[in-house]
């Protein structure tokens, strides 16, 4: 099957997959075999909802860090679910797991750099679903590798973007597929989220605060900060862009063309230190190279706009900056407001979004409310396990498919290749090949999942 036929074939069969009723779509209860690599706390929750469903079976974990596989452990037997196979002691432990012969899919959850090695394990393993936490890589040619590999074995890898399964955004989502905001011509969103003490962290409770990152660090500050030290992007674009680029038809009718980016000076990191820890720490020595603030545009072919913006080394409360504007209006989640000409009771002033987000709620959120309860981030992770296993049983493409990830991530590369060439628009690669122009959005259509 070559590259073409494989990018139309999968628009074609989630679109019919989409109008099956769904006492056919359910008809096979078969029970789905999960490996997750990486079982720190994100890879918990993960583990958590997968051991919470009866049509799944986690049959095999893995993680280098005796701790996390404790508690991981932990969940299992409180599930009263049957042991897993653990493997560990290894960085490269993980390719013995993919190498298992009876595992339906894998979930991966672990620091950004090991998600492109372990994807193309994955799938050069002959793993067929491979589920993968953001980001997709590093490097711009990490994005083109798994593309290229996820055509080349015929098989779905999804990134596990849970935001857009967010109630609010679900609605919204509805509310412009019903043409409340007319047509969109502006977009924005971002991972606007003070992250410092997730950043430094020493170990002694999750998410202490202290000054420490690297290996005398807790939890996500062992990696994450080091790319704070290196990097200088949008670090975290797709809770952002994931969702806005579902409702202007991205790959599937529309494509992002070109990318600039900014970033402020660095501050952030290094105040914290010196307030926590004193100028004396030798982490006050550190230099960071990411920006406090980091700004992005992105042009799309049908002619919207697009502002992220990357925020998480200063207080502030906790905001993801969304906005969809259109010819009749617009939703902002910050002031959790909206205004619809001709529609909203008084002209040029905002209305609460409550009551529109009530009307509009979607139906995945209607059916599926009960089951959303205490799986985490509000509920969304359970969307976002649910589409992933569902797509296994019914053997169908991943709702956000490889073409996705790819797009949605390749954000990171693009905005640091901008900023180092001092702001210049730079190209976005075409990952479908031309198809986008042919697929069709589909994206929690119907009974979809």
């Amino acid at each position: 099957m070559n590259r073409r036929t494989f990018v139309r074939n999968a628009g074609i069969t989630t679109a019919g997959f989409a109008i099956l009723p769904a006492s056919q779509l359910f008809a096979q209860q078969q029970k789905i075999r999960i490996g997750i690599i990486g079982v720190g706390l994100r890879g918990q929750n993960h583990l958590d909802n997968a051991l919470r469903r009866s049509d799944v079976e986690v049959t095999a974990i893995c993680d280098i860090d005796e701790r996390m596989l404790q508690m991981a452990n932990d969940l299992i037997k409180k599930s009263g679910k049957a042991a897993p196979k653990i493997f560990k002691g290894d960085p490269h432990a993980w390719k013995k797991l993919v190498e298992l012969k009876d595992l339906d899919g894998v979930l991966i959850a672990t620091p950004w750099e090991w998600h492109a090695p372990m994807i193309l394990g994955s799938l050069e393993a002959g793993i067929k679903y491979v589920g993968t936490e953001v980001c997709l890589g590093i490097t711009l040619q990490d994005h083109w590798d798994v593309v290229k590999s996820a055509e080349k074995h015929q098989a779905q890898v999804m990134m596990l973007e849970n935001v857009c399964y967010r109630r609010d955004v679900m609605a919204v989502l509805n509310m412009v597929r019903q043409g409340l905001f007319g047509e969109i011509v502006h977009l924005q969103g971002g991972y606007q989220h003070d992250l410092r003490e997730v950043k430094f962290n020493d170990g002694k409770e999750p998410y202490g605060g202290g000054v420490e990152f690297g290996e005398k660090a807790f939890s996500e500050a062992r990696w994450r900060t080091n790319h704070s030290v290196h990097r200088n992007g949008d670090l975290y674009p797709t809770h952002g862009i994931g969702p806005v680029a579902t409702m202007i038809d991205i790959n599937r009718g529309n494509r992002f063309v070109s990318l600039s980016s900014f970033s402020t000076k660095s501050r952030g990191l290094h105040d914290y230190i010196v307030k926590k820890g004193g100028e004396q720490h030798p982490n006050a020595k550190v230099e960071f190279k990411l920006g406090d603030v980091v700004t992005t545009m992105i042009r799309c072919v049908n002619g919207e706009t697009i502002m992220l913006q990357h925020d998480t080394n200063l207080p502030r409360p906790y905001s993801l900056g969304f906005r969809v504007q259109g010819t009749q209006g617009l939703w902002m989640d910050v002031n959790k407001s909206i205004y619809i000409e001709g529609v909203s009771p008084k002209a040029h002033q905002w209305e609460e979004a409550k009551s529109y987000l009530d009307k509009y709620d979607h139906p995945l959120w209607k059916r599926w409310s009960k089951e959303t309860e205490g799986a985490g981030h509000g509920g969304m992770d359970f969307f976002v396990l649910h589409a992933f296993i569902e797509s296994i049983k019914r053997k169908t493409p991943t709702p956000m498919d490889v073409y996705d990830a790819a797009a949605w991530s390749a954000i990171t590369p693009l905005s640091e290749m901008s900023i180092e060439l001092g702001n210049e628009t730079v190209e976005f690669p075409d990952f479908t090949g031309g198809q986008w122009m042919y697929r069709k959005n589909d994206f929690a259509l119907n009974d979809q999942y």
